[in-house]
């Protein structure tokens, strides 16, 4: 199945609704994948997602509460993994899951100090310690019960008039758009002809002829280094991580050679690469 995304107009909708009320909303889809309507992040969740340990937490907790969803109805609220609430609500096309509305992230009615010892203890892995974090924290706003009830009605009403204007809908997918998919979600992992030809179901030379159709007669290989390298450019520009850091994050784990392929797709280094961005910036 294909979940086709109407990027503008749901983008359109959710900016409206996080001017009028103050509170972020996004859409997930049906494995739990941020559909990239949004780039922004609290200044919590921003030094959270700028370490590759932080982001991989953070997409891990996304892909957890859509298996976890178990309300009869409505929304399911939950705290992250680092102890920020959420809330969460499928959108049906019959009786599966098209996509997920969510909205955070805040802290509720309860003390916040006390709120603060528990996000707390689930940053342990944070380097430097979690009280780097603390000021980030204290700047969450609070919601009372009364506040986010009306919040999650609106937003069920708002979920209603998404499905009925089609801004989600399931198509089939082709096995170019597979393959082009299943990159897009995996170019991080470990990758072979073998396991990309198994994990999409077909055989190895139907895979070649797949993937010379969609780079324009170059390799799956190249398919996947060109994929990697996108996101890496990506990350050399939204952070100050080390390019180490930046390899080993889009699935390269030698230094050397994450240069090498970096330089043959992009022609320059990455180090190049980030200087010459920053300086557009």
């Amino acid at each position: 199945m294909n979940i086709f995304f109407d990027q503008e107009q749901l983008l359109r909708l959710l900016t409206n609704l996080y001017v009028f009320t103050g509170m972020a909303a996004n859409i997930l889809d049906p494995q739990g994948r941020d559909i990239n309507l949004f780039e922004g992040h609290p200044p919590f969740c921003k030094a959270i997602n700028a370490l590759p340990e932080g982001h991989k937490r953070c997409v891990a907790c996304d892909a957890w509460k859509v298996r976890s969803y178990s309300a009869a109805s409505g929304f399911q609220f939950y705290r992250c993994h680092a102890g920020i609430c959420e809330a969460v609500m499928p959108l049906y096309d019959r009786q599966r899951p098209l996509a997920y509305l969510v909205f955070g992230c805040y802290l509720d009615e309860s003390p916040m100090e006390a709120q603060w010892a528990h996000s707390r203890e689930t940053l342990g892995w944070y380097p430097g310690g979690a009280e780097a974090l603390r000021p980030a924290f204290f700047q969450f706003r609070q919601y009372s019960s009364a506040e986010l009830r009306a919040y999650s009605e609106l937003l069920e009403a708002l979920a209603a008039y998404i499905q009925l204007k089609g801004m989600i809908q399931a198509t089939e997918r082709t096995d170019l758009q597979k393959l082009e998919m299943f990159l897009d979600q995996h170019y991080m992992e470990p990758l072979s002809l073998e396991i990309v030809a198994g994990e999409l179901g077909v055989g190895r030379t139907k895979l070649c002829r797949l993937a010379k159709e969609l780079s324009g007669g170059k390799t799956l290989g190249h398919l996947i280094a060109q994929r990697r390298i996108e996101a890496a450019k990506t990350l050399l520009l939204q952070n100050d991580l080390p390019i180490s850091a930046v390899a080993e994050a889009v699935g390269i784990s030698d230094y050397n050679y994450f240069s090498r392929v970096f330089r043959s797709v992009a022609g320059m280094t990455p180090r190049e690469f980030r200087k010459r961005g920053l300086r557009r910036l």
